[in-house]
């Protein structure tokens, strides 16, 4: 069912139940049905309840709603195996991947999702009531409960790696030497790119509480003669000079029109002529019309980050760029399942 078609009352099973289908994966991913499969393909029934320690009962009704939707195949000797795309992401090593984006969906915005239409009625992120604190962001309140903030990075990591392909060979940094990473976290995307690229030298610029994660990471990978930590606000502090690129990545669907621009003027100031600006996220279609990745993630936006966060139309931010000064913008985008890619612009 494309997105311009009209569905019938059949197809709007997977709608109506849609809550029900992603609690399928979900379990099939917790109680290690894909893994069990991986190792045992063509199982009974019988076999996957002892792999999986579940009973009987629980597995029949465990395999009917995984098998339904597709996730797992059932074979004329009653064998039960994996579908390809989960036994692809077996074979690629992406598996964790994917598993990370279950729990991440299941445990961080699956209960705020629920405060969709309030959100929409109201235009606030009323999800975020789900985490205890008192501040507007989801960010500062993770924070608050023990282990979130590791599991939400954990997790963001697995998106990242899913995405950057466009931002690590999409963009040409030949004429690059210095990027800020504004908002760079955990610094997944920075470690990527001086992986990547190794003549670049990048400067996280992030809050005190995100940049320890990175330092460690950073640490980790080897990486700290060549990836600098910067403890500033977004909003309030300049940005440190030296830099001939800043890179927003994923950033600017956080916020309002009205704080990406301000975003983007301060980039804008810390940069010399011929210098540039990539921004780094997932977009939706120009005309409003899909597409289906960014119109369901569009309730997480809305529910959980902060007040007016979605995913903006591509055109949206060549706006605001002009409106900021740059010029030369392109749009860079590669084949994908995901609605990522890259807007680059120069300071002219």
């Amino acid at each position: 069912m494309t997105a311009a078609s009209t569905p019938t009352m059949r197809q709007l099973v997977p709608i109506l139940f849609g809550h029900a289908a992603f609690q399928q994966l979900n379990a099939a991913c917790e109680l290690g049905l894909f893994e069990y499969l991986h190792r045992a393909p063509g199982a009974c029934a019988e076999s996957v309840a002892a792999g999986t320690g579940l009973s009987m009962h629980s597995t029949r009704v465990l395999l009917l709603g995984t098998t339904s939707l597709g996730l797992t195949t059932k074979g004329p000797d009653d064998g039960y195996r994996n579908c390809a795309v989960v036994e692809e992401a077996f074979r690629e090593g992406s598996w964790q991947v994917l598993r990370d984006i279950v729990e991440f969906q299941a445990r961080i915005a699956y209960l705020p999702a629920m405060d969709y239409a309030e959100s929409l009625r109201t235009g606030e992120n009323i999800g975020i009531r789900h985490f205890p604190g008192d501040t507007q962001d989801l960010y500062t309140r993770l924070a608050n409960t023990e282990g979130l903030e590791q599991l939400f990075y954990r997790c963001m990591n697995s998106w990242s790696t899913l995405s950057n392909p466009v931002l690590l060979q999409g963009v040409d940094y030949s004429q690059v030497r210095r990027v800020l990473d504004v908002g760079g976290g955990d610094a997944v995307n920075a470690i990527a790119l001086a992986s990547a690229h190794e003549h670049l030298r990048i400067t996280v610029l992030d809050r005190p509480g995100a940049l320890e994660v990175a330092k460690e990471k950073i640490a980790r990978h080897g990486l700290a003669d060549r990836i600098d930590t910067h403890a500033a606000d977004l909003f309030d502090d300049a940005y440190p000079p030296g830099h001939d690129c800043v890179l927003f990545a994923h950033q600017l669907v956080i916020w309002t029109p009205e704080q990406n621009k301000a975003l983007l003027g301060k980039a804008f100031d810390a940069l010399d002529d011929g210098q540039r600006v990539l921004v780094f996220n997932a977009f939706s279609d120009d005309d409003g019309t899909g597409p289906l990745y960014a119109g369901l993630d569009s309730v997480y936006f809305s529910t959980l980050p902060f007040r007016g966060s979605t995913l903006y139309p591509w055109r949206d931010y060549e706006e605001w760029l002009r409106h900021c000064g740059f010029s030369e913008i392109n749009r860079i985008t590669i084949d994908s399942w995901t609605p990522h890619g890259v807007i680059e612009a120069y300071r002219g």
